[in-house]
């Protein structure tokens, strides 16, 4: 009985020893598979059996068996790419996904995304990268990740301008010039002029022309104009003046509360012109903000700011630093899509192989805790992927050992072999 026992404990050890040659073959044909992790086995002993001799008791082992197949999931290197679409995790997270019309979930760690035909963000296999989506003011949605989509189809709309902010400086050595006289067709009425490019409800883009007049030291009045698109020129003069100190500060003492400096273009008026481009969009008012100084320095724009937009079709996608889906548009406006969502596990060994660089859940891996990238479920870097983490010097030697351990057990099996035979010789 020893010796056919030592026959089959020979037996299993080329068996272990080949299923630890296919993990290593496994690991080195994975070498260049963007996240992936490598695997490693774990041999145990089988159980052994007890004889009887004249010291009591022994044990002797019946071989080797397979133990457990290990993911080793050590962070991978990252490669740089050209594509705003590529995104590695640095952490524990994975990327969570699904495939159109199943509602189980995947898991990978390779980054590789790309749009699908209908803008749908998937990996190369076509599973949808899910994401927290965004509401239009820029405010994430309740509730669980979904499918990250862009409609490319169409134009946005506009957005009609509410609100401007003219920085400007007053040259405080301008003269004086009488209020009665102002007249936008002759610069000599007043002193200083800027224009801005502001939008209406349909996008449309109009030249608003802001003049400033000094009707006095250190006081300054302000008057608009306008053209509708008929051709008419609209123009009014703002009803209170622009104040300042002996030191050039704007004061704004004359308007209701005092340092207030705001002033409205209204769309209705009385005694004045409103504003109204008479091409049938809807009228809003034109809140401007004057971040204005009188030095002793010529009249000059330093910035001009407005909210207003005119229509404006997809012309890009990219995935920045957070991992937020930032859709560009031709008109110059982004708006954020979705933010893609993570998953981590307490026990990342238990998962699945699913193929294709996927994982699925088990109850040894335990649920997933998911949410959005950060210092518990990884950080995301995008333009680029994460590689293999296989060290092929280290699986070379690996593999230099598992051949030893089935040649030395393949001589296990010819030695008992000549035993057997020696044996069966007796009888002769």
């Amino acid at each position: 009985m020893g010796i056919s026992s030592a026959l089959y404990s020979g037996v299993s050890g080329l068996n272990t020893n080949s299923q630890a040659m296919s993990v290593i073959g496994n690991n080195l044909a994975n070498t260049n598979t963007l996240g992936f992790k490598s695997s490693r086995t774990v041999f145990s002993d089988l159980l052994s059996s007890q004889i009887n001799g004249s010291g009591g008791l022994s044990q002797v082992g019946r071989g080797v068996g397979m133990s457990k197949v290990d993911n080793i999931f050590s962070q991978g290197t990252f490669e740089s790419t050209e594509s705003n679409l590529d995104v590695a995790i640095e952490g524990d997270g994975f990327f969570v996904l699904k495939e159109e019309g199943n509602d189980t979930k995947f898991y990978s760690r390779a980054g590789a995304f790309r749009f699908d035909e209908d803008g749908f963000l998937t990996n190369p296999e076509g599973y949808r990268v899910q994401g927290k989506q965004f509401n239009p003011d820029g405010t994430l949605k309740a509730g669980d990740a979904t499918d990250i989509q862009v409609r490319s189809t169409g134009l946005i709309a506009g957005n009609a301008t509410t609100t401007l902010t003219l920085n400007t400086n007053l040259d405080a050595t301008e003269p004086i010039k009488a209020m009665a006289a102002f007249d936008i067709t002759d610069a000599d009425t007043f002193n200083y002029s800027s224009s801005v490019q502001v939008f209406d409800t349909l996008g449309n883009p109009h030249l608003l022309t802001t003049y400033f007049i000094k009707t006095a030291d250190n006081t300054w009045n302000w008057a608009w104009s306008a053209k509708q698109d008929n051709g008419t020129v609209i123009q009014d003069v703002g009803t209170n003046p622009l104040t300042f100190t002996a030191d050039g500060i704007l004061t704004n003492a004359a308007l209701d509360p005092p340092q207030d400096t705001t002033a409205i273009i209204p769309t209705d008026t009385v005694g004045g012109t409103a504003l109204d481009w008479a091409n049938g969009t809807t009228v809003t008012p034109i809140t401007i903000t004057f971040d204005t100084t009188q030095f002793n320095s010529r009249s000059v724009v330093i910035s001009q700011d407005q909210n207003g937009y005119g229509a404006g079709n997809l012309s890009g996608v990219e995935i920045d630093q957070d991992g937020v889906v930032v859709a560009s548009y031709s008109n110059g406006e982004q708006t954020k899509i979705a933010q893609i969502s993570l998953a981590k596990f307490i026990n990342p060994n238990g998962l699945s192989l699913a193929g294709s660089n996927l994982y699925t859940e088990t109850g040894l891996s335990g649920p997933p805790r998911t949410g959005l990238p950060g210092p518990e479920l990884g950080k995301v870097f995008t333009n680029s992927l994460e590689q293999s983490n296989v060290d092929m010097g280290a699986e070379f030697v690996k593999m230099i050992t598992v051949q030893r351990g089935f040649q030395a057990n393949s001589k296990i099996i010819t030695t008992v072999d000549e035993l057997l035979g020696e044996l069966i010789n007796l009888k002769r």
